[in-house]
Parts: C-alpha cells; sequence; structure tokens
C-alpha cells in the first residue's frame, strides 16, 4: 500500500509543484526560511528521499542536483486514493463511505470529472 508523505516530505513536494520548474535543494531552503529555521542538509536529505521514493527525479547540475517531480500533485494524489481503495477489502463499502462524506463542492468535481471521463467496458 502506498503511504503518504511525512510533514516536512509534503512541504518540500507543496513547493516543488508549485514551482513548476526544477530547483536545488538551496532553492528549497531559501523559500523554506522565509517561514521556518531549517538546515542544508535536513532539505538536502529529505530531498534525497523522495528521490528514493520515486517522487523526485534529479540531474547533477556542477557540484549539486537539480530536482523536479516525476509526476503532478494531481497524479500522485490518484495514486494515494487508489492504493487506499485497493487495500481496503471491500472495494463497494469503501466507494460508499466516500461518497457519503464528500461535501456538495466535492460531488460537484465528482460529476464534473464523470462527465469528462471517457466511459470503459462498453457501458454508456
Amino acid at each position: 500500500m502506498m503511504r503518504g508523505l511525512g510533514e516536512l516530505e509534503s512541504t518540500i513536494m507543496d513547493r516543488m509543484w508549485a514551482r513548476r520548474r526544477p530547483a536545488s535543494v538551496r532553492d528549497v531552503l531559501e523559500d523554506l526560511r522565509q517561514e521556518r529555521t531549517i538546515a542544508y542538509t535536513t532539505v538536502m536529505t529529505v530531498m534525497d528521499k523522495l528521490h528514493t521514493k520515486g517522487l523526485l527525479k534529479r540531474r547533477p547540475v556542477g557540484r549539486a542536483y537539480v530536482y523536479e517531480p516525476v509526476a503532478s500533485k494531481e497524479a500522485y494524489t490518484a495514486d494515494l486514493m487508489r492504493s487506499a481503495l485497493a487495500g481496503s477489502g471491500n472495494q463497494a463499502a469503501t466507494l460508499v463511505h466516500f461518497l457519503e462524506r464528500l461535501t456538495p463542492e466535492e460531488a460537484a468535481a465528482l460529476e464534473a470529472a464523470l462527465q469528462v471521463y471517457p466511459h470503459r467496458g462498453g457501458r454508456a
């Protein structure tokens, strides 16, 4: 089952997704330091772990790496949702509980998504 991210991992990924361009550890560090005190080595370690987990890809530039997300935030979230559903034991019951808890805005977003998603399995 796919796991969610820790707090700092999530914060760094949110920054990387928002950037929409490659970033070095120093770039992310400077961004994070606007809100908190944090060490370069901490950011470097977390970004390396995110790379190991397959969420960030990297390429060497000089003596450092430049990182970028492997997938969009929406694609990552969809993978988490599928993983949770797959591990639920009773997918139909899980989906019913999920639907019961949707806000009106979430229900509208689901309806809009179903309108643009192509039907599969020969169903109309």
